[in-house]
């Protein structure tokens, strides 16, 4: 049987990322994998995570099964964290899943079993693991126009018009802030543009939301997504606790199903469980717990959101000091697009043959599109990567 298998195509980050490794070179710069560093090229695990983990250790007398939709405490720190009170509580059906990803396929598969013909439509660029999951579950893809490549900013003309085409039945899938691959967001008239759109065309929405936090603040970032949820009649959300609680390795993420009608809560409640029945069972607790424990504790939460803003202030200082160099040394500000930029993520508007120049030349890696991780750069190793702008003549 095994014979039949096809190979399948390497995932492009994950070969950058060994490839970074066997470099001998002991200068070289990692900006590929999307995951935060401290300046010591460090991921850390954040104090209240460290101190919310002593604390379970005193106290956690069993790792018994929690329920097909993970703690419901858990599920309600989320929801507070994600929607604030932008809607009723008993609106919203949530479930836990193994990281934002698993989020995001729980999604796309509730979206296939209510409309089996559903197409997706996508921002382009957008997160390469989005069209995977569709491509294998054999979901129709349908890209939106969302970067333009001369302004480094939000073609959002073109965005309209394209998501216009969406209808009843299809999903449009936004990202709630911190757009990957892009970093340009949609600002508040936007939002609100796009939520009068769908309530036109009666497409359903459905927000990644993977980096809460990391762009304009915690309730900031989420603004969008409150938004839509208090604006139409129903959506779905996918949430990543991986990058604002760092805890990537936990894979913690959740699922909500939104709708203006109370009355479906329950339904949506037990699609949600059945889902993860059928795809994992029960999802893992350990994330979650910790997460919980930290929402639900002053203390705990007090250290973890300074922490937080420490870690978005310091990506926001990056992208300044990127953006000051490398009009110091261009004399032109076509690169000012990097401060006004939020979150892990933007394109550099390099060609592949120039990525490629500054990996030989520099040891600067990134992926071919020019989509770079600020995280991992430092105040050091930013004179490197403008050094290796310049040369290669982006």
């Amino acid at each position: 049987m095994f014979e039949t298998l096809k190979e399948q195509p390497a995932d492009k980050i994950l070969m950058l990322m060994q490839a970074y490794k066997e470099d001998p070179r002991e200068q070289k710069v990692d900006l590929g994998v999307g995951v935060y560093k401290d300046p010591q090229g460090r991921t850390p695990i954040m104090r209240a995570i460290k101190a919310a983990e002593k604390q379970l250790w005193e106290v956690e007398e069993t790792k018994a099964y929690t329920g097909l939709a993970g703690d419901p405490a858990y599920g309600d720190a989320m929801v507070n964290l994600v929607l604030g009170d932008a809607v009723p509580r008993s609106n919203v059906a949530a479930a836990a899943t193994p990281g934002g990803t698993g989020a995001v396929r729980q999604g796309f598969d509730l979206a296939r079993m209510a409309s089996p013909g559903v197409r997706v439509f996508h921002s382009d660029p957008t997160w390469p693991n989005h069209l995977s999951i569709l491509g294998h579950m054999g979901i129709e893809k349908v890209p939106y126009r969302y970067f333009d490549d001369e302004t480094r900013g939000v073609d959002f003309d073109g965005m309209m018009e394209d998501i216009g085409k969406a209808g009843k039945g299809d999903v449009v899938l936004l990202h709630g802030c911190c757009h990957n691959p892009t970093g340009a967001n949609l600002n508040p008239s936007q939002w609100k543009a796009v939520i009068d759109l769908l309530l036109e065309t009666g497409a359903t929405p459905m927000i990644d939301i993977a980096y809460q936090g990391f762009g304009d603040g915690l309730d900031a970032d989420a603004e969008g997504v409150r938004m839509v949820a208090s604006s139409v009649p129903e959506c779905l959300i996918a949430a990543s606790c991986s990058k604002n609680f760092g805890i990537y390795r936990e894979r913690t993420g959740i699922l909500m199903a939104v709708c203006n009608d109370p009355a479906k809560q329950k339904l949506n409640q037990q699609t949600l469980n059945y889902l993860n029945r059928q795809n994992f069972s029960f999802p893992p607790d350990h994330g979650a717990r910790l997460v919980t424990m930290v929402l639900n504790d002053p203390e705990l939460r007090g250290d973890w959101a300074a922490e937080l803003e420490d870690v978005r202030l310091t990506m926001l200082g990056l992208r300044e000091q990127l953006a000051a160099e490398l009009q110091r040394l261009t004399g032109s500000d076509r690169f000012g697009f990097l401060a006004q930029h939020r979150g892990m993520f933007s394109r550099l508007g390099a060609t592949p043959e120039q990525v490629e120049a500054m990996r030989e030349s520099h040891g600067i890696y990134m992926v071919g599109d020019s989509r770079f991780n600020v995280a991992g750069l430092n105040k050091d190793t930013v004179p490197v990567l403008v050094e290796a702008i310049v040369k290669a003549g982006v």
